[in-house]
Formats: C-alpha cells, sequence, structure tokens
C-alpha cells in the first residue's frame, strides 16, 4: 500500500515545466491535435520534440473522415432523418456535416501548418518563469500538473455521461445510427473538446503569470504604503498562492523590480498574442459549428414540443428532446469554455493597469516616476485580446451576440414551418359542441 501511495504521490509531482503538461500533450499527441511529445534527453531533462507518428494519424483521421462524410450525404443518413424528414432537417443536417468535416480539416490541417508557433508559445512559458524568479517568485508546478489532470478527468467524465446518454436514447427510440455517423460526432467531439483543452490550459497559463504580476506590484505599493525602505533578506514563502509562491522583492532599487516587471508583462503579451494566431482559425471553425449545431437542435426541439411535426415520425418524445438537448448543451459548454477562458485573461490583464497607476500615484523618485509612465505606456500600447481570425472579439460580448442570432435564425426556422403546415379542413360544429376558443383561433391560423 505504502509504495502504491508513493508511486501515485511521484506522478502526481512536478518539479519542472515540461512534466507538468506531459499528461496533456499525451492524449493532444496521440488524437494528432498537436505534432509534439513530451520527450525526455539523456540527461534526464524533458522537451518537446516533433514526432511523425502525429502526422500518420491526422492522414489516417483526415481519411476515415472524408469517407464518412462523403458516405452520409451520398446514402442520407443523419440522426434527425430517422424522425423527421423535412426540407429544413434535410438541408440543416447536410450543412452540418460539411461544416463538420471543413472543421476537421481545419483543426488538423492547422496543427500542421502552424505547429512552430505552438511550439514558440510552450518554449516560451518557462523562459517567463525564470525572469519570475528574479523578482521573487517560485512557481509550484505540481498545482499546475494536477490541474491540467482534473481538466482530463473532467473531460473523460463528460464524454462518459454523454455516451451513455446517446445509447440510452437510442435504445429507448429502438434506432442505430450507422458507424460512420457515430464516428463523425465523437470524431468532431475529441477534437472539439481537447483543442479547447490545449487553448483553456494557455490561457489560464497566461491568467496565472499576469496574477502573479499583480501580486508583485501590489507588494511593491504595500512595502511603499508602509514606508520600508531598508533592504531585506530574502525569507521563504511570504504568501503562498495556488501555483506559486511569493518571497520579499523589497531592494536597494525598485526601479529593477519595475523594469523586471516591464519585461515580462510584454514577454505575457507576446505569448497570448502568439497563441491567439495559432488558434484564431480553429476557434473560428469550433465557434461556427457550435452555433450551427445549437440552432438546429434547438429547433428540431421545438418544432417537437410545439407539436408541429407530432404525425410526421413515431417515436417518443422525451428521448428525442433528451438527445438533442443533450448534444445541443455539449456545444453550449464549448463556447462558454472557450469565452470563460480567454475572458478570465483579458480581465487579470485589465487589473495590471489600475495597480500600475497607483503605484505612480505614490511614486516619489523622479527615476521611479519615469519608469511607472514607460509601464503605463507598454500596458495603454499592449493588450491582450483574442479574436476568432479578426471577425469578432472572444470575450463575454459573444455571448448578446450568439443569443440575437440564435434567436433570430430561430424565429425564422419556425415561420418556414409554419408556411410548410399543410392546410386543414373547418372541423364540423355540432349545435352543442364546446369546442374551445383556443382551437378555434388556430385552425383559422392554419386555414387562413
Amino acid at each position: 500500500m505504502f509504495v502504491v501511495r508513493r508511486t501515485f504521490a511521484k506522478l502526481l509531482c512536478a518539479d519542472e515545466y515540461y512534466k507538468s503538461i506531459q499528461p496533456l500533450f499525451f492524449f493532444t499527441h496521440a488524437l494528432g491535435i498537436t505534432s509534439y511529445a513530451v520527450v525526455s534527453n539523456e540527461r534526464g531533462f524533458k522537451a518537446l520534440k516533433i514526432s511523425r507518428y502525429s502526422h500518420i494519424v491526422i492522414f489516417l483521421t483526415l481519411s476515415l473522415f472524408a469517407y464518412c462524410c462523403v458516405y452520409t450525404i451520398y446514402c442520407n443518413v443523419t440522426y434527425i432523418g430517422q424522425f423527421l424528414n423535412t426540407d429544413i432537417t434535410n438541408g440543416g443536417e447536410m450543412a452540418i456535416v460539411l461544416a463538420s468535416g471543413i472543421a476537421a480539416v481545419i483543426v488538423l490541417i492547422t496543427n500542421t501548418l502552424r505547429r512552430r508557433q505552438l511550439l514558440w508559445v510552450f518554449e516560451y512559458f518557462p523562459k517567463i518563469d525564470e525572469s519570475f524568479e528574479r523578482i521573487g517568485i517560485r512557481w509550484n508546478y505540481t498545482k499546475v500538473l494536477q490541474n491540467v489532470i482534473w481538466q482530463l478527468i473532467f473531460t473523460g467524465f463528460i464524454f462518459s455521461i454523454t455516451l451513455v446518454i446517446f445509447i440510452g436514447c437510442w435504445v429507448r427510440l429502438e434506432v442505430l445510427p450507422s458507424w460512420q455517423l457515430i464516428y463523425i460526432t465523437l470524431n468532431q467531439l475529441i477534437g472539439i473538446s481537447f483543442t479547447i483543452l490545449v487553448f483553456n490550459f494557455l490561457m489560464m497559463s497566461t491568467k496565472l503569470r499576469l496574477t502573479a504580476l499583480n501580486k508583485v506590484l501590489k507588494k511593491l505599493a504595500h512595502q511603499w504604503d508602509n514606508s520600508i525602505v531598508k533592504p531585506m533578506p530574502k525569507q521563504r514563502s511570504l504568501q503562498c498562492l495556488d501555483s506559486f509562491s511569493m518571497y520579499t522583492i523589497v531592494t536597494n532599487n525598485p526601479c529593477e523590480i519595475i523594469q523586471e516587471s516591464m519585461e515580462i508583462h510584454h514577454m505575457i503579451c507576446d505569448a497570448a498574442s502568439t497563441a491567439n494566431k495559432y488558434f484564431t482559425y480553429q476557434l473560428l471553425t469550433i465557434i461556427s459549428i457550435a452555433f450551427l449545431l445549437i440552432v438546429f437542435d434547438a429547433y428540431y426541439v421545438l418544432e417537437i414540443l410545439l407539436g408541429k411535426s407530432a404525425h410526421e415520425g413515431k417515436f417518443k418524445t422525451a428521448e428525442f428532446v433528451t438527445f438533442f438537448s443533450c448534444q445541443m448543451i455539449l456545444y453550449v459548454i464549448a463556447i462558454v469554455s472557450i469565452v470563460e477562458g480567454s475572458n478570465r485573461a483579458i480581465q487579470k490583464s485589465e487589473k495590471t493597469s489600475g495597480i500600475v497607476h497607483s503605484l505612480l500615484n505614490k511614486a516619489k523618485n523622479a527615476e521611479l516616476k519615469e519608469k511607472l509612465q514607460q509601464f503605463s505606456l507598454q500596458l495603454l500600447h499592449l493588450k491582450i485580446h483574442f479574436t476568432a481570425a479578426g471577425l469578432f472579439n472572444i470575450d463575454r460580448t459573444l455571448y448578446f451576440t450568439i443569443s440575437g442570432a440564435l434567436t433570430t435564425y430561430l424565429i425564422i426556422l419556425l415561420q418556414f414551418s409554419n408556411s410548410n403546415v399543410p392546410e386543414h379542413p373547418f372541423p364540423p360544429m355540432e349545435e352543442n359542441d364546446t369546442t374551445p376558443i383556443r382551437s378555434l383561433v388556430s385552425n383559422l391560423t392554419i386555414g387562413g
């Protein structure tokens, strides 16, 4: 028992950056999402190295995915087609299949064409951490490793629950989709999920380093408020945070701290900008396909709940609604994960400006004021932001944009459904008939 506990403790402990990201790259490399794997050299030092295995996985994945898409379109085999068969549902499912194919190609091809940018970002964070050590910050990579493992476990848990719900709905509905359709769905979900995991890890890394930088500047402001001007020796862990520990940072010359902070902020902005360049087209395709699926899944659910297609197929309404609602929720979670990940990093970067200006108001030394003014100008010109190919910003304003567009398209689709409802004759009314006014109005609407 002791040996097992010690083995697990060793696996969950990381004393360097690359060990903390090893589980993430193990899965992304195996699935072809990234072209790199964490390997150890002869001296035992870990680093990211390109692997030919990922190229084979990408080729096989794209070939099989292309075959499944062609088969699905040619044979017109879709989930909704087994229940509803209208021009809107057929066109919607074909659009989703084509968009899924385009999304898979872009995500996997980007991995090959822009892999050097991803490598540069992941190799740049250890350099940023070395700069942090000069101003009293030491990183706890064990916490980072545990965070990565928990994210992987949570992703696996979500997939397990989703598969159980999907299979349960298929059994209850007495429907068995083709393996090609199942492969398209699972491949798309796995590719999107692990791409978002890599993106969110970089956003978390950016947020943590901005948090550490803000803590350093706040500590400096606190020391000025308490008139601490004498140099103090470095002491162990004045304040322990989730992923780093802080030391005393009072030195003979506070200008050195400001200069180091400026350089660190510039490096963090460079890393965030490069990450955005790598993920920009991937995020655009992921958000687009997620929006498309949300629109049509919501439409299918509303069609059934409103009773407009109640006689077009024999199925259980509860299972039907559960299946498409679950699929819709998965893609809502994908969009929320992307937006919240980037938004947290943006919010941390915005707090730095307020802290720097607070220091500027308290500074009395001319040289120190000049450094802080330079830092203020840098903050003005170097801002962290994320976009999807420059078409729209990835922040919380995207929620409002998507909600408005979703409402608009749903109204349009429902109106098309109304226009395609076959005409019904007026029902005969008996002398003592007590038909509700609501039913009469509904018949008049349909007849008109």
